[in-house]
C-alpha cells in the first residue's frame, strides 16, 4: 500500500462562511435564535422553527462531509465514501487529464475551493469528479498536478488528445 501523502474532507466550516448559501443558513439560524429570545410573543413559534431548520441543514451538511474521505498518494487518489454504506474508489494519478481549480470571493477568503478532475478512469467515465469546499485548496491542487506528473514519469504514460474534425 502506498504511502498517504495528503487525507482531506470537504470543509462544513469552509461552507458555512465561504458560500453564500452557507452564509444565508448562517444568517436565518442567528435571525431565528434572536428573535426567538428578543420578541418571542410577536412572532410565535417560527422563529424557533427557522432556527432548527438552519440547525438541521448544518448537521446534514456534516454528515455528508463526514461520509468523505479523500486520500492522495503517489500512485492514486482514494475516495472513501458513505457512513452506513462505505464505497471505496481509487482512480490512477497517471490517468489524471486535468485538475481544475474553482472558487468564489467568498471561496478565497475562507480559504476553500472546488476541484473538478477530468481522467482517463473508469471512476469518473460518467462525468468529471468533483470535491467541493476543499480546505487549502490551492496548495493541495499543485500537490496533485505534481503527483500526477510524477505518476505519469515513473509509467512512462504521456497524454494524447484526439479529436474529430470532421465532425
Amino acid at each position: 500500500m502506498d504511502a498517504i501523502q495528503d487525507s482531506f474532507r470537504p470543509s462544513t466550516f469552509g461552507w458555512l462562511v465561504g458560500t453564500l448559501a452557507g452564509l444565508g443558513v448562517t444568517a436565518v439560524g442567528l435571525a431565528g435564535f434572536a428573535v426567538t429570545i428578543g420578541a418571542a410573543g410577536e412572532w410565535g413559534a417560527w422563529p424557533l422553527l427557522a432556527t432548527a431548520l438552519a440547525i438541521a441543514v448544518v448537521l446534514v451538511k456534516w454528515l455528508a462531509n463526514l461520509a468523505a474521505t479523500y486520500e492522495i498518494t503517489p500512485e492514486r487518489l482514494i475516495l472513501r465514501r458513505g457512513l452506513i454504506m462505505k464505497s471505496i474508489d481509487e482512480i490512477e494519478l497517471y490517468r489524471v487529464k486535468d485538475v481544475r481549480l474553482n472558487f468564489s470571493i467568498l471561496n478565497q477568503m475562507v480559504g476553500i475551493g472546488t476541484l473538478t478532475l477530468t481522467s482517463s478512469d473508469e471512476t469518473t467515465r460518467p462525468g468529471e469528479l468533483v470535491i467541493r469546499e476543499v480546505p487549502s485548496a490551492r496548495p493541495r491542487r499543485e500537490e496533485l498536478r505534481r503527483l500526477v506528473d510524477l505518476a505519469r514519469q515513473k509509467r512512462r504514460v504521456r497524454e494524447i488528445d484526439m479529436t474529430h474534425d470532421d465532425l
